[in-house]
């Protein structure tokens, strides 16, 4: 038996598994028309480091079993810098702390930016092995999967994952009557500022980090940085753009209805859970 026959074998196997159905093709049905749901968290304003540790309260969730989660929150003043092969200057980085705001080295993608009160930040915890693919494609090796068809399954991949992710906040954008779009550069932009940075981490198919879509922060704190490590661009946010003041209860729940329809999922309202006492201080 060749290798192509052995895969889709495993395929056939994982679908009639699932549930232990024995009819296939009801089981097919259920498998393309089950939407994975996502438990909505806010959070409210909080320092950057109880994000962090309420990222990797969720994430340690899906230890047993998928448990989709979707953070929503605002940041006090911080500036936070993703994976790079050298560390940003210390003197560079105790200039911003003088400014006020705080500091932190993360593993989420990217370079430097910031986040403050006005910013929309989401940090969708997924586990991308739930939002699966099946395509059914005729096939002549019949004897395989039993009844003609074969069943091959695509579990997302990162590349589709940051994709769905400045599609929600273009489609969002769009709503508001600010036309936005992707570059090669990542994040969502109107057209040569960015309006909202995408910045991921992904271990063992699940994800942490995210979004941060500009509301109705004090843009003048990105003048101090190089947004994202890109030179020549700009920041924006829908506030600017609109020449109102657009905030973020405003904006949730626009986000919401986009995320929703890009990941094809079910949401529903979780408990904000109660932060830690000491939120201390975690600097690069």
């Amino acid at each position: 038996m060749n290798e192509l026959h052995l895969k889709l074998q495993e395929a056939d196997r994982v679908l009639t598994g699932f549930l232990r159905l024995p009819d296939k093709t009801f089981l097919l049905q259920f498998w393309m028309t089950v939407r994975p749901l996502v438990e909505v968290v806010r959070l409210g304003l909080v320092p950057y480091k109880e994000g962090l540790r309420l990222q990797q309260v969720y994430v340690n969730r899906h230890r047993s079993a998928p448990a989709h989660a979707l953070l929503l929150c605002q940041h006090s003043p911080v500036y936070t810098t993703g994976i790079r092969h050298k560390p940003y200057p210390g003197p560079l980085l105790d200039q911003l702390r003088l400014l006020g705001a705080d500091v932190h080295r993360t593993n989420r993608g990217g370079l430097i930016t910031f986040h403050g009160p006005g910013q929309l930040v989401c940090y969708p915890v997924l586990n991308l092995g739930s939002f699966k693919k099946v395509r059914p494609e005729q096939t002549e090796i019949s004897e395989v999967c039993g009844f003609g068809v074969k069943y091959v399954l695509f579990l997302q991949s990162v590349r589709w994952y940051v994709s769905q992710l400045e599609k929600t906040i273009i489609t969002l954008c769009g709503r508001f009557g600010v036309e936005a779009a992707s570059s090669p550069h990542t994040g969502v932009w109107v057209g040569d500022k960015k309006i909202c940075a995408v910045g991921i981490h992904c271990g063992h198919y699940v994800t942490s980090h995210g979004l941060a879509l500009n509301c109705n922060p004090d843009l003048s704190w990105f003048g101090h940085i190089v947004p994202c490590g890109i030179e020549g661009k700009g920041v924006t946010s829908l506030s600017r753009e609109l020449q109102r003041d657009v905030s973020v209860q405003e904006t949730i729940p626009h986000l919401l209805d986009a995320f929703r329809e890009q990941f094809n999922c079910q949401l529903t309202e979780g408990e904000t859970p109660e932060p830690e006492q000491n939120f201390g201080v975690s600097s690069a």
